[in-house]
């Protein structure tokens, strides 16, 4: 099958393909989906080297799953999701000890020193509230707003209910609108 023509193959198919053989549909599965999980793990963990080693992993436990793949059970994104995120999760239980502030700052590419100066500011103020957070509701803002997964699609990622990750982001997003709202004037924000 032309490269071309993988990328319009659903995920299913490609797995199938690669289940049989077939290494280009591995590639074509890579591209589309482990840039994702890379920006998953780095927003989850703080370190892209880690991030890259939970992507890695990710896409191995695909590969090995893929010849007993049942089709129609889970979509593979979703799997995937939910693998990186446990990979994560179990990665910084075992750093527990290990502060924020020790955690390197993700490197911001946008032009403008001060710009720069401010957006890292920001981004320092959201990563220390969202860590406050508890774990699953920190994930599930994680998914829905850097990942841009819809609400049933973290259900899936998180084994629970629609309603479940509707409770989850609210609470979420009260706690860290709490939270950050000591520090708008700091961070050049209107107090409302």
């Amino acid at each position: 099958m032309a490269f071309d023509a993988m990328t319009e193959t659903t995920d299913e198919a490609l797995l199938a393909l690669y289940a049989e053989g077939d290494q280009a549909s591995a590639r074509a599965l890579m591209l589309r989906h482990a840039p994702r999980v890379l920006g998953l793990a780095t927003r989850m963990l703080k370190d892209r080297t880690e991030a890259e080693d939970v992507t890695q992993e990710a896409m191995l436990r695909l590969w090995k799953i893929a010849p007993d793949w049942r089709a129609g059970e889970a979509r593979v994104s979703t799997w995937l999701y939910r693998v990186a995120s446990n990979l994560c999760t179990d990665r910084l239980r075992r750093k527990r000890g290990v502060g924020l502030d020790q955690a390197p700052e993700v490197a911001d590419d946008s032009p403008g020193a001060e710009e720069q100066m401010i957006q890292a500011d920001r981004g320092k103020a959201l990563n220390i509230a969202m860590g406050r957070l508890p774990e699953r509701q920190r994930l599930a803002l994680t998914l829905r707003h850097f990942q841009e997964l819809s609400n049933p699609e973290i259900a899936e990622v998180l084994e629970t209910s629609v309603e479940a990750v509707e409770s989850l982001l609210s609470r979420g997003r009260r706690a860290l609108a709490k939270d950050l709202q000591k520090h708008r004037p700091a961070l050049g924000l209107a107090q409302e």
